[in-house]
């Protein structure tokens, strides 16, 4: 009799155990983790992939092994436990039971298996996948119930960019990142939120020649120019054409083409509006092998011109500077010419930003 009482009691306990343990790593198995399993050529990364692209098949195999194991440990216990102790110990038999399985069948496995899922991921794919296949026709009744009920997965949580930001966080507090990768991840998940006016440099500060200027004249007037690329215009600054490399009038310098005009060697803008989101200005740049663009509003006049430079300052969150570079924030240098302009023709600027709030 106390055989079988053991029997019972081990039963509840140990089949709950690794229904526990099973779960919690079955919960706590990332999408990623898997992507570079696979990417190593494991062997269980596909087993897990199945298992956790359909989530509801394997944790009704485990829920039901766990519900028999309770039930027929509990009966089977309080049975013996009359039996062997007598009916008036069939409370605290319960009462002991109940502790049993709340230590060491709740919350002991789930704690080991939310702590070492990644140990215990592979080997228990594999039984998973076995209890899976065992208690099909439970799975099966469990899978047309929760069918019927969530009305073909309507509502299906999906990933969002916040969490995205919140676990790049989690990962700079647990030292896993750093806070600059941090910053880097979280510029770049906000791309989309940031135009080409908030990037681009402003049209006051833009720095153009005009194309008749001839490589002779261009040296001597710029000869201490630090840009690659020189926009050029056609009959004032606000008529851009195109730009010119700085490369290509070093060239001509060094053949003596002294004489031709920056037009022979001006290059298209590739344009966008003044609107379009950031991450779309990168893909464009990429795919288009082009550095710099221009910038222009609703009607067609240029707002400024946008660089390759300004994109990837804006992920690192940080102004690339060379030993050439003298102003670190174009911007900030366009809003300061536009207040000492307002304020020699007797404007107060703060007025003029307040009414733009």
């Amino acid at each position: 009799m106390m055989t079988l009482l053991i029997f019972y009691l081990l039963l509840a306990v140990l089949v709950s155990f690794f229904c526990s343990v099973a779960e919690a790593v079955l919960l706590s198995v990332r999408p990623s983790y898997i992507a570079v399993l696979e990417a190593q050529g494991s062997r269980s990364a596909k087993k897990l992939k199945k298992l956790c692209n359909n989530l509801d098949r394997p944790l009704a195999a485990i829920l039901t092994a766990n519900t028999i194991a309770h039930t027929v440990g509990a009966a089977g216990v309080g049975a013996q436990a009359a039996v062997v102790f007598g009916n008036q110990y069939i409370g605290l038999t319960s009462a002991i039971l109940t502790f049993l399985i709340l230590i060491f069948s709740e919350i002991i496995p789930k704690t080991l298996g939310a702590l070492y899922w990644r140990q215990l991921a592979a080997p228990f794919a594999i039984l998973i996948a076995g209890l899976t296949q065992l208690l099909l026709p439970f799975v099966w009744l469990s899978e047309k119930l929760t069918r019927l009920l969530s009305r073909s997965g309507a509502g299906v949580h999906t990933f969002s960019r916040d969490e995205f930001e919140a676990m790049a966080q989690i990962g700079v507090d647990e030292g896993l990142l750093e806070s600059k990768e941090l910053k880097i991840v979280t510029n770049l998940m906000r791309l989309r939120q940031l135009s080409a006016r908030d990037i681009m440099t402003p049209r006051p500060v833009v720095f153009s020649a005009s194309e008749k200027m001839t490589v002779r004249g261009f040296f001597t007037a710029h000869s201490e120019n630090a840009f690659s690329r020189i926009p050029v215009y056609a009959e004032n600054e606000d008529d851009i054409t195109g730009y010119v490399l700085k490369s290509d009038l070093l060239m001509a310098q060094a053949r003596d083409e002294f004489d031709k005009s920056l037009l022979e060697f001006r290059r298209p803008f590739l344009m966008f509006l003044d609107v379009l989101d950031a991450s779309s200005i990168f893909d464009r740049l990429i795919h288009g092998k082009n550095q710099i663009a221009l910038v222009l509003d609703e009607y067609g006049t240029m707002q400024g011109i946008v660089t390759m430079e300004d994109v990837m300052e804006t992920l690192i969150g940080l102004e690339i500077m060379d030993e050439s570079d003298k102003v670190d924030d174009m911007q900030k240098l366009a809003h300061k010419r536009w207040r000492a302009r307002m304020e020699s023709m007797g404007i107060n600027p703060d007025n003029l930003e307040k009414t733009k709030r």
